[in-house]
């Protein structure tokens, strides 16, 4: 599994990962869908993953982190369902690029941030 980094991509990729593990961090029990959005950021920074791919589910992740969205994240239940319908919505036109190396990548580290 060859996943790009940040440097073609002048620390994008370390920009978004470092917001996006932060804020799944703090929220991690709120946000049923957190497989599915490592998965997103896993299959979007794979080297082999087409670039329209890419841009579709980075602008998915992109909507998770924004501190604006739609319906407020801090709205109990209901706080992230659009960023819920975001995800869901990219990742099903994204669905055959998908990897189980991305989704096994989403799951361990999921292990690792629930063990703190």
């Amino acid at each position: 599994m060859a996943f790009a980094r940040s440097a073609s991509r002048n620390g994008d990729d370390a920009t978004l990962r470092r917001r996006l593990f932060s804020k799944l961090g703090q929220v991690l029990a709120q946000v049923p869908f957190a497989e599915d959005l490592l998965t997103a950021y896993y299959c979007a920074f794979d080297r082999g993953t087409p670039s329209h791919v890419k841009a579709a589910l980075v602008a998915a992740i992109a909507y998770f982190i924004l501190p604006f969205d739609a319906i407020p994240d801090v709205l109990p239940v209901i706080g992230f369902t659009d960023d819920a319908a975001v995800l869901a919505a990219a990742m099903n036109l994204m669905m055959s690029h998908i990897q189980p190396e991305h989704r096994s990548a989403a799951k361990t580290k999921l292990a690792e941030m629930a063990r703190g």
